[in-house]
This record gives C-alpha cells, sequence and structure tokens, in this order.
C-alpha cells in the first residue's frame, strides 16, 4: 500500500516570501442603520497590525475609455478571523485601503492570510 503525502503539512508548508513588517491599523467597520439602509462606519484607528505589502505599480484599468491606473497591493499577514471583506487597512501615513475580495485563508490552517487591497480615494 502507498503511503499517502499531504501537501502543505508540517515542515514542508505554506511560508510568506516577506517578512511582517509593515505596520497597519486595522479598521472593523461598524453597521449604522438607517431610512432602510444600512452603512459601514469606519474607525479613525484600530488594532495595529504587521504584514507584508507588496505593490506593482498599480493596476491599469478602462473606465468611460479612459485608462487610469489603481493603487493596489498584495497583503501577507498572521491569520486573524476578524479580517474580513468589508474591513479596511490604514497606513502609517494615513492612506486608507479597501480589502477586495475575500481574504485566503492560506491551506485553511488558521495561521497565514493573503489578500489584495485598493487604495480608497476621495471622500465616497
Amino acid at each position: 500500500m502507498a503511503a499517502t503525502t499531504y501537501i502543505g503539512v508540517g515542515s514542508q508548508g505554506y511560508r510568506p516570501k516577506s517578512p511582517f513588517n509593515v505596520p497597519m491599523y486595522l479598521l472593523i467597520p461598524q453597521k449604522i442603520s438607517g431610512k432602510g439602509s444600512s452603512k459601514n462606519v469606519y474607525p479613525e484607528t484600530g488594532d495595529v497590525i504587521f504584514c507584508s505589502f507588496r505593490t506593482f505599480g498599480g493596476t491599469e484599468k478602462v473606465v468611460d475609455n479612459v485608462l487610469t491606473v489603481e493603487n493596489t497591493a498584495v497583503v501577507e499577514t498572521w491569520y486573524r478571523p476578524d479580517i474580513t471583506a468589508d474591513c479596511a487597512l490604514k497606513s502609517i501615513d494615513g492612506l486608507v485601503y479597501e480589502i477586495l475580495g475575500t481574504p485566503e485563508n492560506i491551506n485553511m490552517q488558521n495561521q497565514y492570510m493573503k489578500f489584495k487591497v485598493r487604495a480608497r480615494k476621495g471622500g465616497a
């Protein structure tokens, strides 16, 4: 009988490519209901998390036949169940990033997570 090999378990599991040396504020929204709709309201600061923050010069996107560049990055950090798609990150210099999609729990091991973020522009 052949031995079963599990990928990603033990010492051969996932390891982050960069150290978690970038401090960011985790902004967990409060849901405010009023006039038949709910709105997310973010605090000014939150818990400090340390992550790796890699940018690739932005993402090109065509909007109304105009080429624009969005400020995007990939974030890797320790797993936290309270980091969800409706959360935001705030850098030390005050730039707020919204999480795109659902954060990935790498190998479902509750150890590391990875997600993509986009800089939020304007007051909308």
